[in-house]
């Protein structure tokens, strides 16, 4: 008796000697649920390909850890906060940064660009090498000061890193005062040749120059302060507990943001996209289960007979109603496990083989990134089982409502 309705259900379903319309709405149903889950799941697996991609890319550019002032810009860089640092284990090295905009000049050509002036921890550690794609990753050599600057600004500027004739300048304006009147006394300036070229992602390609910290200072006419501090760590050191540590030590005076939160805007509209999108497609899979409650009703409508012979056998109303809940079930079942293969087998080709293209030039990747999460299946089959059940529930009253018409 327990498993009745089920058996029952499953027969209405399997039947060979079922052709008619009925049976025809419950496959097009059946479609159109494994449709809507194939299509939901490669859209949100595309979504985390795409935040893992944006990850990948600001780790190229980011430290692990950033310190920053919660209030103000420029800060000292003393003893005594060094101290502080480094009392944290898992610490590898700390970069010192200085960062502004600058107004850069190149032959004829000029932009305002963001100078970011590092240590020469910067170059030993970064990951900026990997996309070197001209010159080299160079900001000191025998006391000769040089610049990396973004691929985006070499074409802006025609910037060629081989001449050694033409230069950077750059210009920074001072604190001006009232009545002066000469323009030089307005500005710093200084010059750096070119060293090299990178390319990560437009962002970054079109806005930024690397410097060497002590040409940036003298140029912001800062002595020894810093507008942020870099920390990269150990292999396999907790970021969580070291950044939880630094903030305990700091104190409220300053930040300690992890990369997420370097970029925490950008990734926030990335997960409200995808919650929008699962969203819409929870939706479009509602529409598609309206067969499923076309079908069973019909179903519950041609199967009077039926249901009077199981009533009459003893059979409880309840049982009855399991029968076209279940029905649903197989059906929105049968079309999310089927969608669920599908999305699942071309997730996986695109990611081992990439067979669809960006077919964009200035893509930083070929083929579009996709990472399927167990959680994605999960919430997917979740909703088609709300659902489903919504749309089972009212036939399934109509079939318990027939039978209590004949008891009365």
């Amino acid at each position: 008796m327990k498993n009745l309705s089920f058996f029952i259900a499953r027969r209405y379903f399997l039947s060979k000697k079922k052709k008619g319309f009925i049976n025809v709405l419950s496959i097009i149903a059946m479609v159109g649920v494994a449709i809507g889950t194939a299509a939901l799941v490669i859209v949100l697996s595309v979504f985390n390909g795409l935040e893992d991609l944006i990850r990948s890319l600001y780790s190229s550019f980011d430290a692990d850890l950033k310190i920053g002032l919660t209030e103000g810009k420029f800060f000292e860089y003393d003893e005594e906060l060094q101290t502080k640092i480094n009392t944290n284990e898992g610490i590898a090295t700390i970069v010192q940064v200085v960062e502004d905009n600058a107004l850069v000049r190149y032959n004829d050509g000029e932009s305002v660009v963001r100078m970011k002036g590092v240590s020469p921890e910067f170059v030993k550690n970064s990951e900026l090498k990997t996309h070197i794609t001209e010159g080299q990753l160079k900001l000191t050599e025998k006391e000769q000061n040089f610049a990396v600057v973004g691929q985006g600004i070499r074409y802006d500027l025609s910037i060629n890193s081989r001449n050694d004739f033409l230069a950077l300048q750059f210009y920074y304006p001072k604190d001006i005062s009232p009545g002066r009147t000469n323009p030089s006394n307005m500005y710093n300036s200084g010059i750096l040749m070119p060293a090299g070229v990178f390319a990560i992602e437009k962002q970054y390609d079109e806005k930024y120059i690397f410097v060497p910290i002590r040409f940036a200072r003298k140029l912001i006419g800062k002595g020894n302060q810093c507008t942020s501090l870099e920390i990269n760590l150990e292999e396999g050191a907790s970021v969580i507990e070291i950044q939880k540590s630094l903030q305990k030590t700091l104190g409220v005076e300053f930040e300690v943001l992890n990369s997420d939160e370097q970029h925490a805007s950008l990734l926030k509209a990335i997960k409200i996209e995808k919650l929008f999108i699962y969203i819409t497609f929870t939706f479009i899979l509602a529409v598609a289960s309206f067969n499923i409650f076309f079908a069973l009703t019909m179903l519950a409508l041609d199967k009077k007979r039926d249901i009077s012979i199981l009533f009459a056998m003893g059979i409880p109303i309840k049982t009855i109603r399991n029968i076209f809940l279940k029905e649903g079930a197989i059906i929105s079942l049968s079309g999310a496990i089927t969608g669920g293969l599908i999305g699942f087998i071309i997730c996986f080709l695109q990611q081992e083989y990439g067979l669809i293209s960006m077919n964009m030039a200035s893509a930083v990747q070929e083929a579009y990134p996709v990472k399927m999460i167990a959680t994605d299946f999960i919430f997917t089959m979740l909703s088609i089982a709300l659902i489903t059940i919504l749309a089972s529930f009212k036939p399934a009253q109509i079939a318990a409502k027939s039978v209590e018409i004949q008891r009365l």
